[in-house]
C-alpha cells in the first residue's frame, strides 16, 4: 500500500469519524497533493465531515511559513491529531511534537 494512497487513508478516517458521530471538522494544510489533500478530498464527500484549510503563507514567511502554519494550527487546539508520515517528513514530525506537547491526542501512522 503506497502511503499517499487513498486506500491508506480511508480506514483511519472512516475511524475517526465512528467514534465521533456528531461530526467531525478536518484542519488540514490546503496542500494540493499528499495525505492532506487525500484527507480533504475524503472529507468533502463523507457526511459528517466538514474541512477547514490552512494553507501556508510562502510568500511572506518563506521557508519558515509550513512550520508556522503548523504551529498556528496546534495553537487553536484539537481533540486529535491524525498524522500520515512518509520517510520522517520534518513539518509533518514537528507537528506531532507539537501537538502532543500540547496535550492533543495524536494518531500516527509513518511510512519509510
Amino acid at each position: 500500500m503506497q502511503p499517499n494512497s487513498a486506500t491508506s487513508r480511508a480506514p483511519a478516517l472512516e475511524g475517526i469519524l465512528d467514534r465521533h458521530p456528531e461530526g467531525v471538522l478536518l484542519a488540514h494544510r490546503a496542500c494540493p497533493r499528499g495525505a492532506d489533500a487525500i484527507a480533504a478530498a475524503y472529507a468533502a464527500r463523507t457526511p459528517g465531515y466538514r474541512t477547514e484549510e490552512h494553507p501556508a503563507d510562502w510568500h511572506r514567511y518563506g521557508r519558515a511559513a509550513g512550520y508556522r502554519r503548523n504551529a498556528e494550527m496546534i495553537a487553536l487546539g484539537a481533540d486529535g491529531c491524525a498524522a500520515f508520515i512518509r520517510g520522517g517528513s520534518p513539518g509533518s514530525t514537528s507537528t506531532v511534537r507539537l501537538a502532543s506537547a500540547a496535550g492533543i491526542p495524536v494518531w500516527l501512522r509513518t511510512q519509510p
